[in-house]
């Protein structure tokens, strides 16, 4: 593997363009690897802006979330993608930096299988526990078995990529000639192309042409069980955030202080509240009020929440988050991570809003001295996903926080007794 040069720009993609990156660096496709643009398997999406840069710099080094460099992707050309983005046509160069993935030892290169277990290994992919079920059909095979780990951005199914790995172990101590490694296989974007996708990863790692797939009928070991119940805990044990959304004076922040000053006083839950004012002075204070910046502070309260939740917490947020984009982030981020999550709009009609403004930004905002004001100036994206909506203007606070308290209650998020 060659050393980074500092002649290319720098670019960190997306977690499943990460995945895809770690697969081209361990030679699934053979050498070189590419990405073809909208026309391969994997792609690797930017912005015009972005691509243009790339260009201009002689190619882009890839870096993981931390900025370790993974590879080096010429720039041989782009082609449309998604809206607003190209994809990259070019070689991927791998780097010596190194993924730092949890269980790294198991990530080993499709060639390394091939010529490490005999051609008879049945290979079985794993996406979800084994339940004992599958476990005694592939003992009854009497062969040796290779547990290929399916860890990539959106295919573990009921568990985290590292909890998958954990329960795999454990069900494979029970099986005399096991092996078990992982491969980064992230989801593709229709359920034809996954599996399409997922057969063709499988083929390059399965020493010998055996394959086969658990049916996932069935209980679970002991042993399996107690990994996916640590992993993926239930009820109250189960972290969570609670998103609230709403103009500016419409009454969430009142909401979500009353919700977490009885959290406080009943001890019902461990509780952080990430407010929009109080994240904008500690989280966010670099950032504008353009809509890149907004967008990029919702982005910073949704990883805090989501990483408060993983940890069996309950994080509450009351910013504007006036985006759909971004609010769906929030949710993937927590969901992706275990947790619930519970979206609750707060409406208020404009007026109202207006006229409980204590700070007076809707009168300067009419007066064009607050640029993209949420209301006024930018727009509001009333969520059509809302688990919960409250009317501030028909109902009094301590009316919203009593149906609110029911229905995370009736979610399991918080004890009856709340």
């Amino acid at each position: 593997m060659s050393n980074a040069s500092t002649a290319h720009f720098q670019y960190t993609p997306t977690g499943r363009e990460l995945d895809d990156v770690e697969l081209l660096r361990m030679g699934l496709f053979g050498s070189p690897s590419r990405f073809e643009g909208a026309d391969g398997p994997m792609r690797l999406c930017l912005t015009p802006e972005v691509a243009e840069q790339a260009v201009q710099a002689d190619g882009i080094e890839i870096t993981d979330a931390e900025g370790v460099p993974l590879a080096v992707v010429s720039i041989e050309g782009t082609a449309p993608t998604c809206v607003g983005h190209v994809g990259v046509v070019g070689t991927v160069r791998p780097l010596r930096g190194n993924s730092r993935r949890a269980f790294s030892r198991l990530y080993v290169s499709p060639s390394a299988t091939r010529t490490v277990l005999p051609t008879e290994t049945v290979t079985v992919p794993v996406d979800a526990a084994l339940t004992s079920a599958d476990l005694d059909e592939i003992r009854g095979l009497g062969r040796p078995v290779l547990f290929l780990v399916l860890t990539g951005v959106g295919t573990p199914r009921g568990l985290s990529a590292p909890g998958l790995i954990r329960a795999t172990l454990a069900a494979a101590a029970g099986l005399a000639d096991s092996t078990v490694y992982a491969v980064p296989l992230a989801s593709r974007p229709t359920v034809r192309s996954d599996e399409a996708f997922r057969a063709e990863v499988v083929r390059a790692y399965a020493p010998g042409p055996e394959v086969w797939t658990p049916r996932g009928t069935g209980a679970l070991s002991t042993e399996v069980a107690a990994v996916v119940d640590q992993d993926r805990p239930a009820g109250l044990k189960r972290g969570a955030v609670v998103f609230f959304t709403g103009l500016s004076g419409s009454g969430k922040s009142t909401i979500a202080q009353a919700l977490c000053n009885h959290l406080i006083e009943t001890g019902g839950r461990s509780v952080t509240l990430l407010d929009g004012d109080q994240v904008r002075r500690n989280l966010s204070s670099g950032l504008t009020f353009s809509r890149e910046d907004r967008e990029k502070n919702i982005e910073r309260i949704s990883w805090v929440a989501a990483e408060v939740a993983r940890h069996g917490g309950l994080a509450v947020c009351c910013p504007i988050a006036p985006f759909d984009r971004t609010r769906k982030f929030a949710r993937q981020l927590a969901e992706e991570g275990g947790a619930a999550f519970v979206l609750v709009h707060v409406s208020a009609p404009l007026d109202v809003c207006a006229d409980r403004d204590r700070k007076g930004l809707y009168a300067r905002a009419k007066r064009g001295e607050i640029a993209d004001f949420t209301g006024i100036s930018s727009p509001y994206e009333v969520p059509e996903d809302a688990d919960l909506e409250l009317d501030s203007a028909a109902e009094s606070p301590r009316e919203s926080l009593r149906r609110l308290l029911e229905f995370l209650a009736g979610q399991e998020i918080l004890p009856e007794s709340a």
